[in-house]
C-alpha cells in the first residue's frame, strides 16, 4: 500500500512467539539462516562492514548502523547500541536494537521491527549454523562463560541440534550465573554452575564453549589457555569492539578459526588477534562447503561471531513474515509522500489553503 509502513511492535512479536513457541521459533530462525548463508552470493549481495560512533560519556558505550542488501527486493538497515552498564545502572539489555526494511526499486520504507530480542535469536542461531559444521555431532557438554541475555539463546540454539547432557555456567556476577539454570528451565538440560577460579575445570570438560561476555576492550582473555578435548568447538561471541577479546591468542594459533565477517572480525572480533593467513573460511564459505570441513569436527575449532547482517536481514525478514501471515503489527503512514512528487508542498496544501488569508492580513499590519 502507497504510503503505509508495516510496524512490528512488542505485542505482535509477544503474539509471534506465544503461538509458535520458543523451539519452532528458533527451529525456524536456524533453518532460514542455512538456508539464506548457503545462497549467499557476493557477487549481487553487499554487505558492508557496520559504522557508528562510539563514545566514554556519559557512560561507555556505541551506536552502529548495520545495513544488508542480499540482491532480493528489500535492503535491511538495522541500528544498534551496546551499552554494557545497562542491566545494572538503567535495568535495560546490553544490546539494544531497532530493525527496518526498505523497498529496493522504491526506497520506500516497508516495515519496521524490533532488534533487541531478534538480536538475540540470531547470534543463537548463527552459532547453531557453524557449530553443526564444526562441533562434534556427540557433543554433550556445554561450557557457557557469560550468563547474561545471549546465553539463553546460545544454550537454547545448541540444544535444538545437539544432545546436550548438561551445561557449565561461570560469571563474574556470581547471581547472574545462579539464575541461569531458571531462565533455562524450559531447554530442560541442567545447569552447573562453576566458581570463577574454576573456569579451566570448565573449559577443559567442554565439547562445546561459548564465550558471551562484556569483558572491556584491553581486559580479556577471559580464560587462560590450558588444557581442552581434542574437538572442542569455541563460539566467540562476545568480540564486537576493537581491542576487545575473550579468548586466548595462543589457543586460537592452535585452532581453525572461523570468522562470521571476515573483515569486520579482523578489525574487532577475535580475528584481530590474527594475521590474516591464520583465518580460516568465513561463515558462508563453511556452510557452502561443509562436508569439505567435516573431519574439523575432531579438531580445535572457533567460530569468530561479530555479528552478520546477513543474519539480520534474515531474521528480521522472518519476523515480519509471521507478522503479515497472522495479520498483526500495524500499518502507519510515516512517510510524507506528497501527492505530486515534484512538489513536497503538495502534502499539505488544504491546510496551507485554510490559513492563506489570516497570514496575508498579518503581513499588511
Amino acid at each position: 500500500m502507497r504510503g503505509r509502513s508495516l510496524l512490528v511492535d512488542t505485542s505482535a512479536v509477544r503474539t509471534i512467539v506465544a503461538r509458535l513457541g520458543r523451539d519452532v521459533l528458533m527451529d525456524t530462525a536456524i533453518v532460514r539462516l542455512t538456508d539464506a548463508i548457503r545462497a549467499f552470493d557476493p557477487a549481487i549481495a553487499s554487505v558492508p562492514m557496520r559504522a557508528g560512533v562510539q563514545y566514554a560519556t556519559p557512560a561507555f558505550g556505541l551506536l552502529e548502523w548495520m545495513p544488508a542488501y542480499l540482491g532480493s527486493t528489500d535492503t535491511l538497515v538495522k541500528v544498534v547500541g551496546y551499552h554494557p552498564t545497562n542491566p545494572d545502572a538503567r535495568g535495560l539489555p546490553t544490546v539494544i536494537s531497532s530493525m527496518c526494511l526498505f523497498d529496493t526499486q522504491s526506497g520506500h520504507l516497508t516495515a519496521m521491527v524490533d532488534g533487541t530480542f531478534l538480536t538475540a535469536i540470531r547470534t543463537g542461531a548463527a552459532s547453531a549454523v557453524a557449530s553443526r559444521v564444526l562441533a562434534s555431532p556427540d557433543s554433550r557438554t556445554l561450557g557457557v562463560i557469560g550468563c547474561g541475555a545471549q546465553a539463553v539463546t546460545q544454550i537454547h540454539a545448541l540444544a535444538r541440534l545437539f544432545p546436550l547432557e548438561r551445561v557449565m555456567a561461570c560469571d563474574i556476577n556470581p547471581a547472574v550465573a545462579h539464575s541461569l539454570g531458571d531462565r533455562m528451565r524450559f531447554v530442560d538440560v541442567p545447569v552447573q554452575v562453576i566458581p570463577r577460579d574454576r573456569v579451566a575445570d570448565l573449559v577443559e570438560a567442554s565439547d562445546i564453549l561459548c564465550t558471551c561476555t562484556s569483558t572491556a576492550p584491553g581486559d580479556g582473555p577471559v580464560f587462560a589457555d590450558g588444557p581442552t578435548r581434542t574437538h572442542l568447538h569455541v563460539n566467540g561471541v562476545g568480540s564486537d569492539f576493537p581491542g576487545k577479546f575473550e579468548l586466548p591468542v595462543t589457543l586460537l594459533r592452535r585452532a581453525l578459526v572461523c570468522p562470521d565477517f571476515r573483515e569486520q572480525a579482523a578489525v574487532e572480533g577475535e580475528c584481530q588477534q590474527l594475521a590474516q593467513s591464520d583465518i580460516g573460511p568465513d561463515l558462508a564459505t563453511l556452510v557452502q562447503r561443509a562436508a569439505l570441513y567435516q573431519g574439523s569436527q575432531r579438531e580445535l575449532t572457533v567460530f569468530d561471531s561479530t555479528g552478520w547482517g546477513v543474519e539480520d536481514h534474515v531474521i528480521a525478514s522472518m519476523m515480519i513474515d509471521f507478522a503479515r501471515e497472522f495479520g498483526l503489527g500495524q500499518d502507519i503512514e510515516l512517510e510524507c509522500l506528497p501527492p505530486d512528487p515534484r512538489d513536497p508542498y503538495s502534502l499539505v496544501e488544504p491546510a496551507l489553503a485554510g490559513i492563506a488569508a489570516p497570514v496575508a492580513a498579518i503581513a499588511r499590519l
